[in-house]
């Protein structure tokens, strides 16, 4: 029997409970999946960095933490964290930031704002641009940055990725380091954030590199609020610099009622909706990761705590 603890909150557990075991039944694994155990008799726990676990020094037994979101920067710094961490790599939650990031682009690629918010009786003829004509950028080239990429590129927009180390991504131009995000900046019509958050991605957009960026661009970040320098980016549209800004992480959520993004006519706020957790394909990639892990197997998706991803 394999003891599996469930350390999220109680209507994580309302969620999750039948697809895990579910996927438990279908791997063939015999799971003892409960929200309470003694410390000392987990083998495994599925774990949201907002539960009350937070000290793992008592769990001796534990062959790996597997994390049920996509980010672990509310995790990694936990120094009694010793066991291997697995972040969470689900296709259904990549298949909501593909389908958010693309219908965004597209969205300021054929300026829809105009004539869905712009219905004055006055007729205004405007031709965007083709896809092959307004450059995208992606910062951040992981699993998501890449599956994003890929759908730009199918519908004929030219992508290029920026990573901190290099990466090799077909069908998108790959820069990486300081020099390749000065060069990432200046391409960037549109301008996606999927970076994680770490010390070194903080402010990553600052008023130096909005002011690389095309005039009249536009952001749309679904990755990380710390991301952006807020007050640089509100001035940077407040200039005309940045065209419209659409946001779906900050650095304080729910953003708060008197934050000055939602009064901003070039900001769009969206509730953290481009990519949620989906029960049913987690609950997958869960279990095939005790499974690896009891057939001695290497653990998919495990965190480099040095670089906070």
């Amino acid at each position: 029997m394999i003891n599996v603890l469930f350390a999220a909150r109680s209507e994580r557990w309302d969620t999750y409970e039948a697809p895990l075991r579910a996927a438990f039944a279908k791997a063939r694994l015999d799971v003892d999946l409960r929200t309470e155990f003694a410390p000392e008799e987990v083998d495994y726990i599925v774990y949201a960095p907002n539960s009350e676990v937070q000290d793992f020094t008592p769990y001796t037994r534990c062959k790996a933490v597997l994390n049920l979101w996509a980010g672990v920067e509310a995790i990694t710094g936990n120094e009694t964290l010793t066991q291997p961490l697995a972040r969470m790599v689900d296709p259904g939650l990549t298949n909501g930031m593909v389908e958010w990031v693309t219908g965004h682009t597209l969205r300021h690629h054929l300026g829809m704002d105009r004539h869905i918010t712009g219905q004055t009786g006055e007729w205004v003829v405007t031709t965007p641009p083709l896809a092959r004509e307004r450059r995208v950028t992606i910062l951040g080239i992981g699993a998501l940055g890449a599956s994003c990429a890929h759908a730009l590129t199918g519908l004929g927009f030219p992508v290029t990725g920026w990573s901190r180390s290099p990466k090799d991504v077909s069908g998108i131009t790959c820069l990486h380091g300081d020099d390749g995000l000065k060069q990432a900046l200046e391409t960037a019509d549109i301008l996606i954030l999927l970076l994680p958050d770490t010390p070194a991605t903080q402010n990553v957009i600052n008023a130096e590199a909005l002011s690389r960026m095309p005039k009249g661009a536009f952001i749309i970040n679904p990755g990380r609020g710390p991301l952006i320098d807020d007050d640089a980016l509100i001035a940077a549209l407040d200039s005309g610099q940045i065209a419209h800004a659409t946001l779906d992480v900050f650095r304080v959520e729910p953003l708060p009622a008197d934050h000055p993004f939602w009064a901003h006519p070039k900001v769009t706020v969206t509730p953290h909706i481009a990519a949620e957790t989906r029960p049913e394909t987690a609950s997958e990639v869960i279990a095939e990761n005790i499974q690896r892990g009891e057939a001695g197997q290497p653990f998919l998706n495990l965190v480099d705590r040095a670089r906070g991803y």
